[in-house]
């Protein structure tokens, strides 16, 4: 009986975590812009594989179908050595990444796209070491004459 309440508080706790990041992203970005979103990755410093996982939905809002969905990321932390923060965009056999070269500088990543057309973009956030990392994500669905149309972003994984 004690091994199933544990078992029961352990997964709402996952749940509350997610619930709090998902707020606490989108929070982020209704103070910002319409589309940046930040937090931080790893507050512990110990996981060198964490990623956070995103899907973003690109859809006709009334301005056009989109044509491509493009985005960059901001590490917000001071500069450590070998310590950058990616991001990759994936949609069927498309994919692309990028990484902001200077930590702290307050300059966003190159900017990156993916020509997939309306629908789902899988987006991700890593970094290629150990410990914790402010940052932010600027994700833009485009039409093809580069307007801005429907976006819509849900967060699936962040550890």
């Amino acid at each position: 009986m004690m091994a199933g309440v544990q078992i029961m508080f352990e997964s709402f706790l996952k749940k509350i975590k997610t619930k709090i990041f998902c707020t606490m992203l989108l929070g982020y970005a209704g103070l910002c812009n319409a589309h940046d979103a930040g937090t931080v990755m790893d507050s512990s410093g110990t996981v060198a594989a964490f990623t956070g996982y995103a899907l973003v939905t690109c859809f006709d809002n009334g301005n056009g179908p989109a044509d491509h969905l493009r985005a960059s990321v901001k590490d917000l932390s001071r500069p450590q050595d070998g310590l950058l923060v990616n991001l990759q965009i994936i949609k069927g056999n498309r994919a692309i990444s990028t990484t902001d070269p200077v930590s702290g500088d307050a300059n966003f990543s190159p900017e990156v796209k993916v020509q997939g057309g309306n629908g789902t973009y899988l987006l991700l956030v890593n970094k290629t070491k150990a410990g914790a990392r402010s940052f932010s994500v600027s994700y833009h669905c485009m039409t093809a004459s580069n307007a801005h149309t429907g976006t819509d972003i849900a967060v699936q994984q962040f550890e």
